[in-house]
């Protein structure tokens, strides 16, 4: 069975921001995910600020997170800065949570 993108988020949703109890996901981290051919999954993701002294850790953390969703076989995560995140990028439940509004 093919490797589906929802899987691939639900596999993101594992990681957590260090700093912040909220998943990667539901902050509004992740930009893309593209399934390619051989079961290869690209992943586009931000961080909250430039300067997160965890940003190899946490984009690690997701790079593992999809190696560990059935029938993936490679995953490659790239940072960008561009668009920047902002708190709008939050799903609903991550601004409950953090009281964002």
């Amino acid at each position: 069975m093919a490797v589906t993108e929802q899987q691939v988020l639900e596999g993101l949703k594992t990681v957590n921001d260090p700093e912040i109890p909220v998943n990667i996901v539901d902050l509004g981290l992740i930009y893309g995910v593209k399934i390619l051919p051989d079961d290869k999954v690209e992943v586009t993701m931000t961080l909250t600020t430039k300067g997160c002294g965890m940003s190899y850790q946490i984009a690690m953390s997701a790079k593992q997170s999809v190696l560990k969703v059935p029938g993936v076989k490679e995953a490659t995560v790239h940072v960008v800065w561009e668009p920047a995140w902002t708190p709008d990028r939050m799903s609903e439940e991550a601004k409950k949570k953090l009281g964002v509004g």
